[in-house]
């Protein structure tokens, strides 16, 4: 039979060699695939929570402002859209707090509205977002059945005569109404405006303003003689009644105090604020 040489037999030289760097580019290229896709892993953007609509993250392209929200002493520095709304900001603030939307006063140059975005209320970068609210418990404890009762016992009274018609009131308003009263708007709810409400009357016929010192969550109660500087939550109940013949203007009170004899009575309020006053004082979950 046929005999091989040696030569014929032998392997090749490098045919090893040749085989393992034949399976590197494979290999490599498998590599550089991983490599690519942690990177990507890596790259991917981490939400900061504030989504367009308070949801997880922020859409593409979506403008973000610094805030700094403040509750209870407490500062929280937040990412939130420009154009998210009022109402969104409120489910931001409740993952921050625990307190529910409906129970946050939320506030920023006024009393925030829900249907408006941080961009329609000229938000800024690093604007500070002053947020007063109670707990659930802190609400109920304060609501006692007998203070429940209080408001229908009111209304029974209110229909027996107009607050403007009793004797008490009538020696106010009897002057007229002040010269320099700021001008009413009449079926128009607007928001505090940046100065002190200026130009009423308190109930000895003297000059009273109101300035909102939204930061500091207090109301000061100026006069000629002495400015009196109330932190909201001291303030139990804001009533209100329009002045007859004048319905764009109302009359006031605020209870200071555990009974109506602690009433602060304000003449000549501008229609137009009535309601942002009663909201930036008690908040909106007093109305529940």
């Amino acid at each position: 039979s046929p005999t091989l040489s040696r030569s014929e037999v032998r392997e090749p030289a490098g045919a090893s060699t040749t085989a393992a760097e034949a399976a590197e580019p494979g290999m490599q290229a498998e590599a550089a695939r991983d490599g690519a896709e942690d990177e990507e892993t890596q790259a991917e953007p981490v939400s900061n929570g504030g989504g367009p609509e308070g949801g997880p993250g922020a859409g593409p392209g979506q403008e973000l402002v610094e805030l700094r929200i403040i509750w209870n002493k407490t500062k929280y520095d937040v990412r939130f859209p420009l154009d998210g709304s009022g109402a969104a900001l409120k489910q931001q603030i409740q993952a921050l707090t625990g307190l529910p939307p409906a129970m946050q006063k939320v506030m920023f140059k006024g009393l925030v509205p829900e249907d408006k975005t941080l961009r329609e209320i000229k938000v800024t970068n690093g604007a500070k977002i002053m947020v007063v609210g109670s707990t659930i418990n802190d609400v109920l404890a304060v609501n006692t059945p007998k203070e429940a009762a209080q408001p229908e016992v009111k209304a029974e009274e209110s229909k027996k005569e107009p607050l403007c018609r009793q004797k008490q009131h009538r020696k106010v308003l009897d002057k007229g109404k002040p010269d320099d009263v700021m001008p009413s708007v009449k079926g128009v709810q607007e928001r505090l405006p940046t100065v002190p409400l200026s130009g009423m009357y308190n109930k000895s016929g003297g000059k009273v303003r109101l300035t909102f010192k939204l930061e500091q969550d207090q109301l000061w109660i100026g006069t000629k003689e002495r400015t009196e500087k109330l932190p909201m939550g001291s303030i139990k109940n804001v009533v209100s009644e329009p002045i007859e013949g004048h319905e764009d203007y109302h009359m006031m009170a605020f209870q200071l105090g555990p009974t109506e004899a602690s009433y602060y009575w304000v003449y000549w309020v501008p229609t137009q604020y009535v309601d942002a006053i009663k909201d930036t004082v008690l908040g909106k979950w007093q109305y529940f």
